[in-house]
């Protein structure tokens, strides 16, 4: 089932605040060191959609467990999707949010490749800047990190059989969030899978759906066996082009001023925010991009010859690390001295990040300003 937004739909949010939270001094205490991915914040938003009735009854509720039948579609056939995009500490204390409208329409495109209900983009849009809104000072301090936000939406009705759910709840959860690898691990190493796939043609590479996450697990583990912090996959067909990593985009950067990344036509790389406005500031920065397929015996070999200078990896949660090391089973590979952050890369993060915390002039409009 793939349905269209709505006409009607029910959008004043009933709002019931916690009162029972931490203390404030609990909260400064984790928000200050909040590592990633569980400090969480008091509060919720929580859409439901029938079918027949469309979305309906929106609420900020306190922060709570789900309640869910056991025979629930979302437990049986993984009928879930979800985004991640970041709140921002802006310089004069306000709370930023970087691209949020490309996290909605992208959340549609995965509800319509898993046979979803589609929640409108300004009903997207809405429940996350009433989520951040009432959260707001489980925001960091800009030095520390930022407010990760979490929508997604899973499949309630209770019925066995397989089917296309007719019940849904849209949520948004949010956490403080620190550093997603370590700020003094340097550049990272990196397990190339050449067994293993994320995603083939014609399959979900595309849809941000749990199910690619869990297709990649094994191999992260695969790849923390020998050391390495992240995992690269290379196409199901000929185990030969680069695609994407464990939840990151890959770039290349080589000694004419070229950037190199995997283009999007197979269906199998996932349509990152952070990918697309990394290739806008390197055109602005006069870099030539190109979209192409890369073959990982060749990056083996220009990095042997010098003629590839960086590799980085770029998502929401980890913005832009550099990548010094790529391993497999056919050995090692070094890039530069396998431990500094290129000139490039720096130089693109670091405008990205100004961008991002409202530092600096934002040309592409892409900042939105929640409080």
């Amino acid at each position: 089932m793939t349905t269209a937004p709505d006409t009607a739909l029910e959008t004043a949010f009933k709002i019931t605040r916690k009162t029972d939270g931490i203390s404030a001094v609990e909260r400064e205490r984790l928000v200050a060191d909040p590592g990633f991915g569980r400090a969480f914040t008091d509060h919720m938003a929580v859409i439901t959609y029938t079918e027949g009735r469309g979305w309906h009854s929106p609420e900020i509720l306190p922060r709570q467990p789900l309640m869910l039948d056991p025979a629930a579609s979302v437990l049986h056939y993984a009928q879930e999707i979800f985004e991640g995009m970041k709140a921002y500490r802006a310089p004069d204390g306000g709370i930023l949010l970087f691209r949020p409208e490309a996290n909605a329409r992208r959340f549609q495109k995965s509800a319509e490749r898993m046979a979803m209900a589609q929640l409108p983009e300004d009903l997207f849009l809405e429940a996350v800047d009433q989520l951040v809104t009432i959260d707001q000072a489980w925001v960091p301090k800009p030095e520390v990190g930022t407010l990760y936000i979490r929508p997604f939406m899973i499949a309630t009705e209770a019925a066995l059989g397989v089917k296309p759910s007719a019940e849904f709840k849209f949520i948004v959860i949010a956490c403080a969030a620190g550093e997603y690898f370590s700020s003094d691990a340097g550049a990272v190493s990196v397990w190339v899978e050449e067994n293993s796939v994320r995603a083939s043609r014609g399959g979900t590479g595309i849809a941000k759906c749990g199910g690619n996450y869990a297709a990649s697990l094994t191999a992260q583990m695969e790849g923390k066996a020998h050391g390495c912090h992240q995992v690269l996959f290379l196409d199901a067909e000929e185990r030969r082009w680069l695609e994407e990593m464990g939840g990151m985009n890959v770039m290349m950067v080589f000694e004419d001023g070229t950037l190199v990344t995997p283009p999007l036509d197979t269906g199998t790389i996932l349509h990152g925010i952070t990918r697309d406005s990394l290739l806008t500031l390197a055109r602005d920065n006069g870099l030539t991009v190109k979209e192409e397929r890369y073959a990982i015996d060749q990056l083996y070999a220009d990095a042997a010859a010098g003629r590839l200078k960086e590799v980085f990896a770029c998502g929401t949660a980890a913005v832009v690390t550099p990548i010094g090391t790529f391993k497999s089973g056919k050995g090692d590979c070094t890039i530069g001295d396998g431990r500094s952050t290129g000139p490039v890369t720096a130089k693109l993060r670091q405008t990205l990040c100004d961008i991002q915390f409202g530092r600096t002039n934002d040309p592409h409009d892409w900042v939105k300003r929640v409080v």
